[in-house]
């Protein structure tokens, strides 16, 4: 069976705590980006983590302040 490489990925934001969904696209592995809230529109960066097989192992969101 083929692995899902789009995931729905329900999360809140750390600025406002408003809960929204992220599509996840793990087919390339590991990645970080940054994503706008849908409702503070404030910049959340996003931490994507899979393993050597490609599943989803983690995500992390941080705001703006907590990246150094």
């Amino acid at each position: 069976m083929p692995q899902e490489t789009i995931i729905d990925w329900p999360v809140h934001c750390p600025y406002c705590d408003a809960p929204f969904s992220l599509l996840l696209d793990v087919s390339a592995g590991g990645y970080d980006t940054w994503e706008d809230c849908v409702v503070c529109c404030q910049p959340i960066h996003v931490v994507v983590e899979t393993t050597h097989t490609g599943e989803l192992a983690a995500v992390t969101l941080a705001s703006d302040d907590d990246v150094v």
